[in-house]
């Protein structure tokens, strides 16, 4: 069976170091040495000043509309996982769908402001498949209209828009080290804000809002990490550039061999270095995706819808926001089969099966 992604594994030796180091200390959770470690070496790699390793890319989306006191209503995409926006409902605020580009699947920076009104106080906005929103369109907005900007950069650990890290945009920038991503920690996250002021708040809110025994500031969550997940983040950070170019000739192969007079796929970035998260294409109807699904599962290959359905229709999200361009592309995206270590021989064959169900 091939399925949509597969988990990359370090060397397994590598980890049972790290884990014996864990056993021998006996500290196996709240900031440990491991989990100092990496989010040292995350921001060096990355880049950036300010980083927080967390538990999951869900609760990092929830500490930062907490951490940057966001109420009311936060206007977001509707294309996306519902994450997102769930994120959202969950701190008490309004989901506020806007409608997406149809070039690059990421929020229509040009039908923001429409949306805004006195009960608004943030954009979330989430980078598609890692590809940018438009951050400068994006910024002014929000410097007009004295918003807050958090981006849901849950696919773009790696990529580099104008030279600096994608995940250096905006106030607050999260991502996610889910054990499907470019780079894991088994489960994970991270915060990464561009506030220095920001630095006591966003880890006291990861942790119960707290220190020691008997300094508590405010009601923060449990949002820690532990350092087994942290060993795991150590082992494969190293293997990030060569994770990389393997999904990229995974990328190229499928560039290569399927029939774009009929297909179509978001637009990239051209000011981009890319991270290849994921390989969605889009067909002509719903239909045609639903007979190319069926020709894959018998050959017990699954790919996956995502995203879809658009958020906004789901049932308990408030107003029923129509968003006719993010409703027509969740029906007819479907991201195909790439990891490391897929024979690109297998990626021909599904090439072939997809573009004979697509052949007049």
């Amino acid at each position: 069976m091939i399925n949509v992604t597969k988990t990359f594994l370090p060397d397994q030796e590598k980890y049972l170091q790290y884990v014996r180091e864990i056993w021998e200390r006996g500290y196996l959770t709240n900031n440990g040495p491991l989990l100092q470690q990496l989010e040292s070496e995350l921001k060096d790699y990355l880049k950036v000043d300010h980083l927080y390793f967390c538990g999951n890319g869900t609760i990092v989306l929830q500490i930062a509309i907490k951490a940057l006191e966001i109420t009311g209503e936060v206007i977001t995409t509707p294309f996306s996982y519902c994450a997102t926006s769930n994120a959202i409902l969950w701190e008490k605020c309004i989901p506020v769908f806007v409608d997406i580009d149809k070039d690059t699947f990421n929020i229509d920076p040009d039908l923001i402001e429409a949306s805004i009104t006195p009960a608004t106080t943030a954009i979330l906005a989430t980078h598609v498949y890692g590809n940018p929103c438009d951050v400068e369109k994006i910024e002014l907005i929000a410097k007009k209209h004295n918003l807050k900007v958090v981006y849901d950069a849950a696919h773009a650990f790696g990529v580099t828009y104008k030279k600096r890290s994608l995940l250096s945009y905006g106030d607050i920038s999260t991502c996610s080290f889910h054990a499907t991503k470019v780079f894991h920690t088994i489960e994970g996250g991270a915060l990464i804000s561009n506030h220095p002021e920001l630095d006591e708040k966003l880890s006291l809110l990861r942790a119960f809002g707290h220190q020691g025994d008997e300094s508590y500031h405010f009601a923060g969550i449990n949002g820690k990490n532990s350092e087994f997940h942290a060993a795991m983040g150590l082992c494969n950070l190293p293997h990030v550039p060569e994770i990389i170019a393997a999904r990229k000739e995974v990328f190229d192969t499928y560039d290569n061999q399927l029939n774009w007079d009929v297909l179509e796929r978001p637009v990239k970035n051209k000011d981009i270095e890319y991270n290849y998260a994921y390989y969605p294409v889009v067909f002509s109807s719903e239909k045609v995706l639903k007979d190319v699904l069926e020709a894959l599962r018998v050959q017990e290959i699954i790919p996956r819808r995502y995203f879809y359905p658009s958020l906004n229709t789901l049932p308990f999200m408030p107003g029923q926001i129509s968003c006719p361009v993010s409703e027509n592309i969740s029906e007819r995206v479907l991201c195909l089969p790439l990891y490391v270590g897929l024979p690109l021989t297998d990626v021909e064959r599904i090439s072939a099966i997809i573009n004979s169900v697509l052949a007049p």
